[in-house]
């Protein structure tokens, strides 16, 4: 008679597991604001900061102490305009961070998120005409966002903004300007969710009017979603992110429940798992 307890005892479990999520896997999501001079805890994210440029370094170097192999960063400028300006711009929060952060160790992959809405007046992903975002006129900014971000030192930009077309406009300005090798993480299938209340706080990225269903996909649709990342590879995206992964990651605490929620996504088919719970669990990793 065939009994499956006999492979459920603790070590003889772990020897025949299908799946197993390591910090290999991680990769953790940093705020960085360039008004201050100390961290700040963000409210709306229990045990997440928003970073200086400094205390930021320290944390990576915890990071990479701890075995989390990337991070993504979020920059919050001190100043925004109508069109993102900062976002370009070579002495910009993201571009010095990621200098710093080079100065630091070199061993850490660094991620840089790659949109408009962190550093536009109004909050939406790029330029705005009326009450729309004018797609064709973001993309030569988004171009240049990634040239610049790549300028600085980042290892993988991520193109978030969900315009029409990004991922080819981005490609061929970084081979143009000699980053043929810079890889491109593409938000290929995000979605408009009010689960990213807690995240807008934290970049103070939320919009003046309207919302972003005009860009971001609807929530309805799962078909749609392998269109998007189907065009986004074909314009030479070389990895795909799906956003949220899990809408309720925001609001789990106990260590078991978040060990439950990783390898349910990594079960899934997922490569990396960019999680805010990276550093708490390659920790609860290290410890055993």
């Amino acid at each position: 008679m065939r009994r499956m307890r006999r492979l459920r005892k603790p070590g003889i479990r772990r020897m025949v597991a299908e799946t197993k999520v390591s910090t290999d896997d991680l990769v953790m999501p940093l705020f960085v604001d360039e008004r201050l001079e100390a961290p700040i805890k963000i409210e709306a994210m229990p045990g997440q900061e928003r970073h200086s440029i400094e205390s930021l370094a320290r944390e990576v170097e915890e990071l990479e102490e701890l075995g989390v192999p990337a991070i993504i960063l979020f920059g919050i400028p001190g100043k925004k305009d109508d069109v993102g300006s900062g976002a370009w711009d070579p002495t910009g929060v993201v571009q010095r961070a990621a200098e710093r952060i080079k100065e630091t160790t070199s061993k850490v992959v660094v991620i840089a998120d790659l949109c408009l809405c962190e550093y536009t007046s109004h909050g939406h992903c790029g330029v705005i005409r009326g009450q729309e975002v004018a797609n064709d006129e973001t993309l030569p900014l988004l171009a240049k966002t990634a040239v610049s971000q790549a300028r600085a030192g980042v290892d993988v930009v991520a193109p978030s903004g969900m315009m029409d077309h990004m991922v080819a406009v981005i490609r061929a300005a970084l081979d143009d300007e000699g980053f043929a090798d810079t890889p491109i993480l593409s938000y290929a299938a995000k979605y408009a969710s009010s689960f990213y209340g807690p995240f807008r706080e934290a970049a103070e990225s939320g919009y003046a009017f309207g919302d972003r269903s005009g860009y971001q996909m609807d929530p309805a649709n799962a078909l749609e979603a392998l269109w998007e990342v189907r065009l986004d590879i074909e314009e030479g995206a070389d990895m795909i992110m799906v956003k949220p992964a899990m809408p309720y990651l925001d609001i789990v605490r106990m260590v078991r429940a978040m060990r439950e929620a990783l390898t349910s996504i990594k079960r899934a088919g997922a490569d990396m798992i960019l999680t805010y719970y990276a550093k708490e669990y390659a920790r609860k990793e290290r410890e055993g």
